[in-house]
């Protein structure tokens, strides 16, 4: 891991631990999330609710976890690799775990279920700290990026602009506080940022995978590259074009 890489992680975590820290000592992150729920701004700007309750199911760990892994399925296919759809796997996995166990943790209701004014409603049975939504926007669509060959750069900035997007619609819907949303972004991050540390991991399952004929083209190499290496020039799989032999130059006969 490089000192660039290592910053990131160390910099997501801190950013998710201070998000936590905020609403489990009801700091003045609290009441931002209260301020912007009694706004509502579902009632401010009502002709934005009909598109954003349609945008928003981007986020949803249903629907794109399904439409993500047909697409990654089709490629690997194509390509005769098994990393893609495992590399998206384990981005679930972790996703699942990690913000799991945040939200069973905090156990914080939701604005449309909150009871007190100005508690962090925390330890009530809900499930919404941090927000499933944005995380998922941000893990789903950034392992997207993460796998992309020559549009990588491109890829990342859909990627963020759409986890961005996930998360502000779910506070103007209401669904979610600020602090949900901010602690979200932090905890995809986290995971995306975490995933070239599972190299290894995923690199071991496509070689059990290779025994199996369609997948025995995975250890090549390409536009799926290995060890966190975020894509390559080639298609993986692909046949390299013949070398070309080269031709003797024509000699042509001097009469004398």
């Amino acid at each position: 891991m490089h000192r660039g890489h290592r910053t990131l992680l160390l910099t997501a975590t801190a950013s998710y631990a201070a998000v936590a820290a905020g609403v489990l000592t009801t700091s003045p992150l609290v009441r931002l999330d209260w301020h912007v729920a009694m706004f509502k701004p579902y009632k401010q700007w009502p002709s934005a609710q009909g598109p954003l309750d349609v945008f928003v199911v981007a986020g949803q760990r249903g629907p794109t976890a399904v439409a993500a892994l047909a697409w990654l399925g089709w490629r690997s296919w194509r390509a005769g690799s098994a990393r893609p759809v495992l590399v998206l796997g384990t981005a679930l996995a972790l996703l699942n775990a990690s913000v799991g166990a945040v939200k069973l943790g905090a156990g914080r209701l939701g604005p449309h279920y909150a009871h007190t004014v100005g508690s962090a409603e925390l330890f009530h049975d809900g499930m919404i700290f941090p927000s499933g939504h944005t995380a998922n926007g941000v893990v789903v669509w950034g392992t997207l990026a993460y796998l992309a060959g020559r549009h990588r750069r491109a890829a990342g900035v859909a990627a963020g602009l759409m986890a961005f997007g996930i998360g502000l619609a779910t506070v103007y819907l209401g669904t979610h506080w600020v602090s949900d949303v901010l602690g979200g972004w932090a905890a995809g991050a986290l995971v995306l940022l975490s995933l070239p540390l599972f190299e290894p991991f995923v690199a071991a399952a496509e070689r059990r995978l290779g025994r199996f004929g369609r997948f025995g083209r995975g250890g090549r190499g390409g536009r799926f590259g290995r060890g966190g290496r975020l894509g390559g020039p080639d298609r993986l799989g692909a046949r390299s074009p013949p070398a070309r032999r080269p031709r003797p130059c024509p000699t042509r006969s001097v009469s004398r």
